[in-house]
């Protein structure tokens, strides 16, 4: 199994930017398809991107593409994700998460972060 810790959140104005960190505790990172989520006050858990296990192939919502970035470093077991042009609506929770396997499905994430919160003020 694995462990999940994110850090990197705040506070920022809108149009401002953030990268999230998700350090993991395993010595099989590279064997995990990697995703994020993120959950605002009163809304259901919404995905936001996914990466492959070798960083080639990523996946995004389609409210932030061409604003976020999904990235990994397998030797140090992290993944990142940079969040530039900030919007309001950005504001939730955001949880990092992973299962293990090849597919970039938005769905059957096996293990969480507790996460870190991202407000973005207007």
């Amino acid at each position: 199994q694995v462990q999940l810790v994110e850090s990197g959140g705040g506070l920022v104005q809108a149009g401002g930017s953030l990268r999230l960190s998700c350090a993991a505790s395993t010595r099989t990172f590279s064997t995990y398809t990697m995703a994020w989520f993120r959950q605002a006050p009163g809304k259901e858990r919404e995905f936001v991107a996914a990466i492959s296990l070798n960083g080639r192939i990523t996946n995004y919502a389609d409210s932030v593409k061409g604003r976020f970035t999904i990235s990994r470093d397998n030797p140090n077991n992290t993944m990142y994700l940079q969040m530039n042009s900030l919007k309001p609506e950005d504001t939730a929770v955001y949880n990092c998460a992973a299962k293990i396997g090849i597919s970039l499905s938005t769905l059957r994430y096996e293990y969480w972060g507790q996460g870190t919160q991202v407000t973005v003020s207007s």
